[in-house]
């Protein structure tokens, strides 16, 4: 087996629910993820369910309650700000909002300059910065634009060129196409593909856009309520989806012929999420689930391997 760029061992991260002294809300809770080196693991779930959480925290800009983050044979769960560096360097992050996630008072010249400077890195920063704009579609005449002056899909190269100039070896998209025009998002996932080609990347790549997921991501796993309900190859998992939310998540997403949307049984869950504050005993999805059982309303089910890779958190299998 190859060596796991990242992999997560019962992560936690709770916040303190406002104005409800010692209660939590529980985004992310005891997720398990293995992310091979040159790979692209997905991650899909409705809003709400602690996808970017679960990115933030991996990251560091969140700090684990419990749990390990395995970066690369290491665990960076507890380490200390000096102890990350070097790690941050390896991984890097683009954020889903390309309007929000650059500073509107700085040039592409000072956003881009800013990691290799916190960074150390040595050399002709000018010409690093004309070389990453031409490999991520923009112009080295660019190089003095604010980001006002540009595009969505442009600021969005932007941000991916902040974060590759580093050269890292993992890359954690949060939703990096959400926010663009359906026109522009093939040309950034593209734009990633090709690095990743390149480079020997690891994403982890997080979207709601189940299509996209699928034509990106080796492996998939699905988020639901803070945990991973689902997880294993990609085609496996558009061929044989096992849980109940899987299923439902599929059915939701449109098909071009009518004839066959037609026919399609409608698996689409009803109600809505309940609240990260308080979720429900037992199976977190039993309350929205077709399927359930008896005991899915009592005992949480064990996150388990029921076929070779395709891992699955029901009662049902």
């Amino acid at each position: 087996m190859s060596h796991a760029v990242l992999e997560t061992r019962d992560l936690v991260k709770y916040f303190p629910a406002p104005g409800k002294r010692g209660s939590f809300v529980k985004a992310v809770d005891k997720i398990n993820l293995r992310l091979e080196k040159g790979q692209t693991l997905g991650l899909v779930g409705e809003s709400g369910c602690g996808k970017s959480t679960a990115a933030r925290t991996i990251c560091r800009i969140y700090k684990p309650m419990s749990g390990e983050i395995m970066l690369f044979g290491a665990d960076i769960s507890r380490m200390n700000e000096q102890q990350l560096k070097p790690y941050r360097r390896r991984m890097q992050m683009v954020f889903q909002d390309p309007y929000s996630s650059l500073n509107g008072r700085m040039t592409v010249k000072s956003i881009l300059e800013e990691p290799l400077a916190a960074h150390g890195v040595k050399g002709n920063y000018a010409e690093m910065i004309g070389e990453m704009l031409e490999k991520v579609g923009l112009e080295r005449e660019h190089i003095g634009r604010y980001p006002h002056e540009f595009s969505g899909g442009q600021r969005q190269r932007i941000c991916v060129a902040r974060a590759l100039i580093l050269q890292p070896e993992l890359v954690i998209c949060d939703e990096p196409i959400s926010a663009l025009d359906v026109s522009i998002q093939a040309q950034v996932v593209n734009l990633l593909m090709r690095f990743q080609r390149e480079q020997g990347l690891s994403y982890l790549f997080i979207a709601h856009d189940l299509s996209m997921v699928r034509y990106i991501s080796n492996n998939v796993g699905v988020m639901y309520l803070g945990k991973i309900v689902e997880s294993c190859e990609s085609g496996e998992i558009y061929k044989n989806p096992l849980h109940p939310y899987t299923k439902g998540l599929l059915s939701s997403v449109p098909i071009p012929d009518p004839k066959l949307a037609r026919a399609r049984e409608p698996l689409i869950p009803e109600g809505e999420i309940p609240s990260p504050i308080d979720p429900p005993p037992g199976c977190r999805f039993n309350q929205r689930c077709k399927s359930a059982l008896p005991r899915c309303a009592d005992v949480d089910p064990e996150y388990k391997e029921v076929a070779p890779g395709h891992f699955c958190a029901c009662h049902l299998f």
